[in-house]
């Protein structure tokens, strides 16, 4: 991925650059992982499985899903199902913006290497004329 210019006429990196070009399905499943790998989703959904359990065990006697809690578990497989492939692909845009950045790392560390070199050079050429003055 080359190196994009903003509007300063600076080097942009590629994930910033390519943060505008992304679809509301990338924005979403981004978002959607965000969400569910914070400490707020699962404390909520702990609260939930703990909420489910308590009505069906003390609320009511013949609550609607009595104890080995099959539709509970039910539920969390659907989530788990519904989890994985978001995830799936949020990881798959994350490695592709790592590669990008170790590509576009990669360009400045020639260039710096570059000048590096050129600046050496240079030094060597200001040391043979000042040998040459004394």
């Amino acid at each position: 991925m080359p190196i994009q210019k903003n509007g300063n006429g600076k080097n942009t990196p590629p994930v910033l650059a390519s943060k505008r070009k992304m679809s509301f399905n990338d924005r979403a499943s981004d978002g959607l992982t965000g969400f569910m790998g914070s400490w707020t989703f699962i404390i909520i959904f702990i609260l939930y499985i703990l909420l489910w359990m308590g009505i069906n065990l003390l609320g009511w006697q013949q609550g609607w899903d009595p104890y080995p809690f099959i539709l509970l578990n039910l539920t969390l497989s659907c989530l788990a199902a519904l989890q994985a492939p978001i995830i799936l692909m949020s990881q798959n845009r994350q490695g592709e913006k790592d590669r990008a950045m170790a590509k576009y790392d990669y360009q400045i560390d020639r260039k710096t290497e570059r000048e590096i070199r050129n600046m050496q050079e240079d030094l060597e050429e200001i040391k043979k004329m000042i040998r040459k003055i004394k």
